[in-house]
């Protein structure tokens, strides 16, 4: 890919390592494409936020690619990557930029959740679907249809499996929560709860994670809960990047609707803004 340089765009984190990590996916990604052109910069809370990787990248470039390493197509993906591209095409304006499709909850993420949630269950003992909760974890959004994607995630898991009960619940943002999901799951008579994140990478909500799991395990003695842990370094995660830099499956300039975003305005042309600023839980 000579001239073309290759844009990962992470969340960022206030979490002490959860940056280090995106970071060490770059180098991992250079590794297995080593004639790849690799740079890596992120949204907010961090040193090289968007506008300043979108620079760089232009360093010796004609071409860039930009690779959101983001799972749900909430704000971040839907305004603020575009609209820093639109602006790096009129400070750079001889350059190419092309947005490639984020990560997405497809068929590709439902391999990896599936085998997450083998893994869980594998902790738990006398496995019995019609007495073990699942709940599949994600942090929520102000967009409805960010939302919704883990909802068909969780009907995937239903018909995929024998498992009677295949709940969602989020972080932060929307409902429902954590301890209800699970006080739903208690009062069906679930014995046992498997809890599968869907996150990446590590951050402050991992953290919180942990420590509600803790309290529940505390309040629900009888329920053996079994927790899983994010994702992101999992092989499949880079084969599904590279198809995504293969393909340019989004063209260039390409912006997304926030269809059932609760907290759009009108704007002018494609273009609009959250009035409150809520998006999600930071990590």
């Amino acid at each position: 890919m000579n001239g073309t340089t290759i844009l990962l765009v992470g969340h960022g984190s206030r979490h002490s390592g959860a940056n280090d990590e995106i970071e060490r996916f770059g180098e991992l990604w250079r590794q297995r494409q080593p004639d790849w052109h690799i740079e890596v910069c992120f949204i907010e809370l961090a040193e090289v936020l968007l506008d300043e990787g979108l620079d760089r990248a232009t360093r010796a470039a004609h071409k860039v690619v930009v690779v959101p390493l983001i799972l749900g197509a909430a704000g971040h993906v839907k305004m603020e990557i575009p609209a820093a591209v639109n602006r790096a095409r009129e400070r750079h304006p001889l350059v190419d930029y092309v947005c490639v499709h984020h990560l997405g909850l497809g068929e590709e993420l439902f391999g990896i959740l599936r085998s997450q949630l083998k893994q869980v269950l594998k902790t738990l003992d006398a496995l019995d679907p019609q007495t073990t909760g699942i709940i599949l974890l994600g942090c929520g959004s102000s967009d409805s249809a960010a939302n919704s994607e883990l909802a068909k995630m969780a009907r995937w898991i239903f018909e995929d499996g024998d498992h009677e009960l295949v709940d969602i619940a989020f972080t932060g943002i929307t409902l429902p929560r954590l301890e209800s999901v699970v006080q739903h799951q208690a009062r069906l008579g679930m014995m046992q709860i498997a809890i599968v994140p869907v996150y990446l990478f590590n951050g402050v909500l991992i953290d919180r994670i942990g420590r509600q799991v803790d309290r529940l395990t505390r309040r629900y003695p009888r329920i053996s809960f079994s927790l899983g842990s994010y994702f992101g370094f999992d092989k499949g995660i880079f084969d599904l990047l590279e198809r995504r830099v293969f393909g340019h499956d989004a063209g260039p300039g390409q912006l997304l609707e926030c269809d059932g975003c609760k907290f759009k305005v009108p704007d002018r042309g494609h273009h609009h803004h959250h009035l409150n600023g809520k998006d999600h839980a930071h990590q």
